[in-house]
């Protein structure tokens, strides 16, 4: 009995080197991650000032928008931010669009109803 023991050790203590030995030639040497560039936009090239057409546009289409904000009409019109800004101001100063919510970042407008009241 006592050699059958000894052997049964023997293959008990190489079991778990092989273990080892497998876990690291197994994998390999791990490759480098290469990071990506990123997705690329395009850039948009909007309007600084109004052309003839688009100030026109401005005045047939934007009062019948359901929601006016800035970005809405710079995206529409490719118009510049700030120019968007000045021109909503502007119809809302004609009676154009209603202003719903003003904030320091954001302006909401809607289109301005015939009898001046709220919208349902």
């Amino acid at each position: 009995m006592p050699p059958k023991q000894q052997q049964t050790k023997g293959k008990a203590a190489a079991a778990p080197a092989k273990k080892k030995e497998g876990g690291s030639s197994g994998g390999g040497k791990a490759k480098k991650k290469k990071w990506s560039k990123g997705k690329v936009r395009d850039k948009l090239n909007n309007l600084v000032l109004f052309d003839k057409a688009t100030y026109d546009k401005l005045y047939k289409e934007v009062p019948s928008y359901k929601l006016i904000t800035p970005a809405v009409v710079s995206e529409r019109l490719k118009i510049r931010g700030s120019l968007a800004r000045a021109a909503l101001k502007e119809l809302q100063t004609k009676g154009l669009i209603r202003l719903v919510e003003k904030h320091h970042a954001q302006m909401i407008y809607t289109r301005a109803t015939k009898a001046g009241g709220e919208e349902a």
